[in-house]
Order: structure tokens, then sequence, then C-alpha cells
């Protein structure tokens, strides 16, 4: 069974009468009630919890974070976030939602300011499948299509994605990179665009979908962590005498 703790600021829904309407429980609550489903032991954790919710104790027993935060990126606690990067190096998988890009997180593991474009006018957004035999594309079908969503645009200043999933398409014209793969030392990264905290786009039935798959995807590797530093040698050595 695999670990999962869903993060979210959970400021929006407080403060937000319109962004309350559509998760009156919070956007966290929402996805862990919509992949519930899957069979993952899930927990949730917010901005206002002792050490944001993500103390060595969580950590310890997460798989893979999925991560949704906007208004308080720049209060996010440095060494929280040196907490959970060091963990995602070890193999803890992160699956990054909407405008989690602009987290100090996302951006650490990035190296870039993972900035882009931006317009929230109420359109259409097409999310294709370029990678259809991706396993976070499976059950999907040539397109998701979401009738409103704010809209992101490139260029999105992140590092060529090991893998590109999704592009999507708006209404207004523009084209985003909206499904990327990376990794990082053991953990595997995906970023997932949609998701903006007015829209009720984490009731959409595909949208869980690939959230539950990029989970599965990114789930560690059951194998021995590997070793760094001295290593003696596996076979024998020639001395300077040849011998």
């Amino acid at each position: 069974m695999i670990n999962v703790t869903i993060w979210n600021e959970f400021i929006a829904e407080k403060v937000s009468e319109r962004t309350a309407a559509v998760y009156p429980q919070g956007i966290h609550t929402t996805i862990a009630e919509g992949i519930q489903q899957d069979g993952f032991r899930i927990r949730t954790a917010t901005f206002d919890e002792p050490e944001h919710g993500l103390t060595e104790g969580v950590l310890a027993e997460t798989d893979v974070l999925v991560y949704w935060g906007h208004k308080a990126h720049a209060q996010f606690n440095d060494e929280i976030v040196d907490r959970v990067h060091k963990k995602i190096l070890q193999g803890m998988g992160l699956v990054i939602l909407h405008s989690g890009h602009h987290s100090k997180l996302f951006r650490k593991l990035m190296g870039t300011t993972c900035d882009l474009l931006w317009r929230e006018a109420d359109e259409k957004e097409r999310l294709w499948v370029v990678n259809p035999s991706h396993p976070i594309a499976e059950g999907i079908g040539p397109y998701i299509e979401l009738e409103q969503e704010e809209m992101y645009g490139e260029h999105f200043d992140i590092p060529i994605p090991d893998e590109l999933v999704f592009v999507s398409w708006f209404q207004g014209g523009e084209v985003f990179r909206s499904g990327c793969t990376y990794r990082r030392g053991q953990g595997k990264i995906f970023y997932f665009r949609p998701g903006h905290e007015t829209y009720p786009t984490y009731h959409h039935r595909d949208v869980l979908r690939v959230i539950a798959n990029a989970v599965k995807w990114a789930n560690p590797a059951e194998r021995p962590r590997p070793y760094y530093g001295f290593a003696e040698p596996l076979e024998a050595l020639k001395t300077d005498t040849g011998e």
C-alpha cells in the first residue's frame, strides 16, 4: 500500500467565499476523497499545522507527497523546504499541482525561476495526451477538457522535462507543457498544471485519475538505497610491480 500525504495551504478556502463554495473542506480533502478508491493510505497536511504538517515523522511515513500551494510560498519555512527536498533526493515521490510551480520546493528542485504567463478568464482548457503509452496517462482518452480554468502560457521557465505527458491548449490561443516528469536523486517528480482554486477541477474524474496514476508512478522503488563514499575494490587490483 502506498503512503500518500496530500499537502495543501488551506488558505484560499478560508478567505474566499468562491473557493469555499467549490472546496468547502479544502482542496486536500477533495483530492483525498477522489483518489482513495485506489487503495492508498492517505493523510493530509496544511500550512498552519506545526512545521507545516511536514514533520520528520510524517515524511518518514510518506512514499509520495502531493503538493498544492499558492498564497504562502514566501512564508514557507526554509528548513522545511530543505527537509522535504532531502527526502525527495532519497526517493520520496512528489506530485506538484497547479501554482505549486512557484513554491520554494519546486524551484529548488528545478534550479530555475519556474515563471510563466497567466490569465484568469474562465476559459476552456484542453489537455492533450502527447505520450499515450506513459503510465500517468493510463485510462485517459485523447484529451481532458475543462470548461473553465486559469490560463498558464509559455514560456514556462523549467528545465526540459525528462518526459512530457500532457500539453494544454487554451481558448485564448496559448499552449503550455502541463504534464512534466523529472528525476532528482532517487526521487520521481510529476508536475500537473490544472487546479485553480475557484474552479471545480479536482472534482473532475480524469484529473483525479491522472493524480492517482502519478502517485503510483512516483512511488519509490523497492530496493536498497545507494551507498556513497569510499568503496573497496570488487576485484583484486594490480600492484605497482605488476603482481
